[in-house]
């Protein structure tokens, strides 16, 4: 047996150890540590509700934007506001191009390079075969020998200068890695040119909330974007069609080169469809309300829990189920508790850095662990994708069983790995399209005189009532997030955030039962524990929730194979 440990997991928001026992080429068991300590729900006690977005939204700088709509959403149910109309589909607006840029830099610049993609491999390619294969299947005007030659020399001279900065210590070379070099040359190329998508896409984000990235402006009651076609530093006709363009620009790039290559590896990796999902239950809260009016009634993707993969059996969300533990996490405190009377005490008991390993009979980790009805709830595209599936909505499961006819699989196969993968791909086809339909409900209303983009009811502490509490639900790219606020003479009295990675990162709960991800990791194959190239695409899978700037390390510092030893 074989204890492979992998600290810090790169390529993702945050800090994550990942312990496992290898045991005949497979997983035996694993552990899931979250090794940083965030701590903002201490830092709002005592502060003005209507500030708490600012603070929350500091939480992640990869999805900056969805804590913040979580908070606003929080502090209004407390407080009983309905934002207006221009806010509801505003909102959409910004997440939907949230959700765009999310997925496709998650599949380019953190997952495919690395997971999937063998960058020395594209070195040998044929240029030729790697033209056919890109222009089979889309007419993407970079899919040129002259563009892919010029990556493909890039590509050398970036190896031969020795400087190789993100892609030194790869497992370059792994027999996990299968995609033919020509693959792997057309997703170099397209990596790079979704660098400059990718920055073109958030302006729309510039437009509605102020910036990218780090802080978007919202509003308890709203949003603070003026609307008023007649003036220059609104939101007029002019930024309207600004939007349409960016909008035009980010499907065309999606359907031509992200489903595409997504679509190419999928196909692939076919074998990950048995591997990488064992929790079986999934947890959607629903989001991006079709009426401009908010109603839950009409969300683009539905709220649902699915518990042991029945699909048949689609149960409604009560979030007064919701409870966190702290049995094996640093926190003081131990049984389950719902978040409006859960405290955040953080009480650190394990090892003094730098250790070999953690004590995992004991506490292992700053992931509280979630439950729902005291079940662990796996959530993320593939909840939401699942939960709509199964619901019935008619373009999710057209888009669904389409893609699953193609890559020649079914429905049960997406309770994977792989099925996560596609279930990205579902949901970003969609929202490309969605996008447009949010946009025609803003010019519509702005022509119809509507100018209203805050409500100011419940705005005045003086109206407030001396105690309330509220829930702020939102279908982050990464899952299902609540903000849950006390308020208590005008102050905020606790504050609780569950966000997606404690639900699928959570350590056992007092039964033992392992949290979504520490579950998937059974089983898994691994062919050189040294290199442990399967359990990272499990973890990625997930995609939990970190800059993508330090090196793959084993547990005592060594790099794990460079770019000049393969080459």
């Amino acid at each position: 047996m074989t204890h492979v440990v992998i600290d810090p997991v790169t390529r993702i928001e945050g800090h994550l150890r990942i312990e496992a026992e290898v045991d005949a080429g497979v997983v035996g068991d694993a552990w899931a540590s979250g090794t940083m300590f965030r701590g903002i729900e201490l830092i709002l006690q005592g502060r003005d509700p209507r500030e708490a977005w600012l603070y929350t939204q500091r939480i992640c700088n990869v999805c900056t934007m969805v804590h913040a709509v979580a908070s606003v959403r929080a502090v209004e149910d407390a407080l009983g506001i309905t934002p207006p109309p221009l806010a509801v589909i505003t909102r959409n607006l910004i997440a939907g191009f949230q959700y765009l840029h999310d997925h496709v830099v998650t599949f380019f610049h953190l997952r495919a390079i690395a997971d999937w993609m063998d960058v020395t491999a594209a070195l040998t390619a044929d240029v030729d075969k790697t033209v056919e294969l890109a222009q089979g299947l889309s007419d993407w005007p970079g899919n040129s020998h002259a563009w892919f030659r010029t990556v493909q020399e890039k590509l050398k001279a970036f190896a031969n200068t020795g400087l190789l900065g993100p892609l030194a210590n790869g497992y370059w070379g792994h027999p996990a890695y299968t995609l033919a070099p020509e693959v792997d040359l057309m997703l170099a190329a397209h990596y790079l040119e979704a660098l400059d998508w990718q920055r073109e896409v958030v302006k729309a984000h510039a437009i509605l909330g102020g910036k990218n990235p780090a802080l978007q402006t919202f509003l308890v009651g709203g949003m603070a974007l003026p609307v008023d076609p007649d003036s220059a530093v609104a939101l007029n006709a002019e930024k309207l069609a600004y939007l349409r363009e960016i909008a035009d620009n980010a499907q065309h790039f999606v359907e031509n080169v992200y489903l595409a290559d997504h679509f190419v590896v999928s196909t692939e990796y076919r074998d990950w469809k048995g591997i990488g999902e064992r929790t079986g239950n999934f947890l959607a809260y629903g989001d991006f309300p079709m009426s401009p009016d908010g109603d839950p009634g009409s969300f683009a993707f539905p709220g649902g829990v699915i518990v042991g993969r029945d699909l048949a059996d689609v149960r409604e969300v009560d979030t007064d189920l919701v409870t966190e533990e702290v049995t094996r996490a640093w926190y003081a405190g131990d049984g389950p508790a719902h978040p409006f009377q859960e405290t955040t005490d953080p009480a650190y008991t394990g090892p003094t850095p730098p250790y070999d390993r953690l004590d995992v009979e004991g506490r292992y980790t700053w992931v509280k662990a979630p439950r729902y009805a005291g079940l662990p709830m796996e959530v993320g595209p593939l909840a939401r994708v699942l939960v709509a599936y199964a619901r019935g909505v008619p373009r999710i499961r057209e888009l669904t069983d389409g893609l699953l006819a193609d890559v020649g699989l079914a429905v049960d196969d997406l309770f994977s790995t792989l099925g996560r993968r596609m279930a990205r791909w579902v949901e970003t086809k969609y929202l490309a399209e969605l996008i447009f339909l949010w946009l025609d409900q803003l010019e519509a209303a702005m022509a119809a005189g509507d100018r209203t983009i805050h409500e100011p009811q419940g705005w005045d502490p003086a109206h407030w009532p001396a105690e309330a509490t509220g829930v702020g639900l939102h279908e982050a790219p990464r899952g299902a997030l609540a903000h849950f606020v006390r308020i208590a003479d005008r102050k905020i009295a606790n504050y609780q955030c569950v966000v997606p990675t404690t639900w699928n990162a959570s350590p056992r709960d007092a039964a033992g039962t392992r949290g979504p991800l520490e579950a998937a990791l059974l089983g898994t194959p691994v062919v050189d524990p040294s290199r442990p190239l399967e359990i990272l695409r499990v973890v990625h899978s997930f995609d939990p929730c970190m800059a993508c700037a330090v090196h793959v390390l084993d547990a005592r510092g060594a790099t794990t194979g460079t770019l000049e030893e393969v080459l």
